[in-house]
């Protein structure tokens, strides 16, 4: 860390920005530092807020990545229910939603995302609800004890999970998704059909290529959704998960370069060498996104992400500076069923079917070399993967399909 820094401001108090005071922490970063939320909340996870909070199985409190006292002991400002709402980059400082204003030697953007909302008459109805918050999934929690009909629009993590907590209620649940499989943007179509026999078999129903064109009210509350090809399907409450897009906007106003992210390098650093960015708001370069169609450059929304990109700023802003080279990895837990993903697949990878008892795996192929991996209930599989791409050993498409093959060698010869 240069002897010139000796105050860190961080806009975001998400999983990234939240690790990134953490880990400067925990290097030893001695100087100033303020962690700023647009949240009432202490840092907390988001994942499981469709899953294991709405099913009861956590509270907020067990959604904490630390309680309370943590800030305090290790000097970090949290300054909750407050926006940034401009920077100041001549000066170093950033304004506040409370008329205050924060100086900065170095600036760290962890602004996420938000979600996409859906462009419809009636999307602003009573009983039309998002999940991306704590507070959402308070309310979402209230709203299904009084509900018998669900429509969810979007069939994808979040859609899925919330479709599958309703269901175990006893709920009628139908999902209506643009796309002609689940989960279409992120997994190949063995594991979408997997999952969509899943969740009929558990009772969702889904209506796919169907576009909404309207919900429909009665005494300003939603009662139904109307899609494209005319049907009007009966709703007590409408769930909206069609995506999210990032907070760019403070970064934009700024000057600073942004195009569905902000523009980060290999070491997380802006066209401003004062201020860097990590999370789910950021588009940096990527070895595991070459010979994507975006390029080498990739967005990625996850905790995974949030978390290594956290460090691998701190460790940089406390002289160890070293490039992201992180394997990406995701997961979704959709009842019963795990889904974990590790690596990046583009849509023209070849897939490569591998099953093991009641589990299998999905490899996927970018010319000769393994590109992602998608596992069902096969952990082992996931960590093997996770250890190949970083390793970038070869591993080839007889091998991946052969059952017999051991993968664990493989990964940790």
């Amino acid at each position: 860390m240069s002897g010139a820094v000796e105050s860190i401001v961080i806009v975001g108090a998400g999983q990234a920005g939240f690790q990134a005071a953490a880990s400067l922490r925990e290097a030893g970063f001695a100087g100033s530092l303020t962690l700023v939320g647009e949240e009432a909340a202490l840092p907390y996870q988001r994942p499981p807020l469709s899953k294991a909070y709405l099913a009861g199985k956590t509270d907020a409190r067990g959604l904490l990545l630390r309680q309370e006292s943590y800030f305090a002991e290790h000097r970090i400002d949290h300054r909750s229910g407050t926006r940034a709402t401009a920077i100041d980059r001549a000066e170093r400082r950033v304004q506040l939603s409370d008329g205050g204003h924060l100086a900065y030697d170095h600036l760290i953007l962890a602004t996420g995302t938000r979600n996409r909302a859906l462009p419809v008459p009636g999307a602003d109805l009573a009983g039309v609800r998002q999940l991306r918050s704590l507070d959402d999934a308070d309310a979402l929690r209230t709203a299904i004890e009084g509900v018998r009909r669900i429509v969810v629009v979007g069939a994808g993590f979040i859609g899925l999970e919330f479709a599958a907590v309703c269901a175990a209620r006893g709920l009628a649940v139908t999902v209506i998704e643009a796309a002609e499989r689940v989960m279409a943007r992120a997994v190949a179509p063995e594991t979408s059909e997997a999952f969509r026999a899943f969740h009929e078999e558990a009772g969702v129903r889904f209506l796919f290529g169907a576009g909404v064109t309207a919900i429909e009210g009665e005494g300003g509350r939603a009662s139904a959704i109307r899609t494209a090809d005319g049907q009007s399907l009966p709703a007590d409450l409408v769930l909206v998960g069609i995506g999210v897009v990032p907070n760019q906007e403070l970064a934009a106003d700024a000057g600073l370069a942004v195009r569905d992210g902000i523009e980060v390098d290999a070491v997380l650093a802006t066209d401003d060498p004062a201020i860097s960015a990590i999370g789910d708001c950021v588009r940096f370069p990527s070895r595991f996104a070459a010979g994507m169609p975006g390029g080498d450059r990739v967005r990625i929304e996850s905790v995974q992400n949030a978390v290594d990109q956290g460090r691998c700023l701190a460790a940089r802003l406390t002289g160890r500076a070293a490039a992201y080279d992180a394997v990406p990895w995701f997961w979704s837990d959709q009842g019963p069923r795990k889904l974990q993903i590790a690596g990046l697949a583009a849509p023209g990878d070849a897939c490569v079917l591998r099953r093991i008892g009641a589990g299998f795996s999905v490899f996927r192929f970018r010319g000769a070399a393994l590109s992602a991996v998608e596992s069902v209930d096969r952990p082992a599989d996931h960590m093997a993967a996770r250890r190949l791409l970083a390793s970038g050993k070869a591993l080839t498409p007889e091998q991946a399909a052969d059952p017999s093959f051991d993968l664990k060698a493989l990964a940790t010869g």
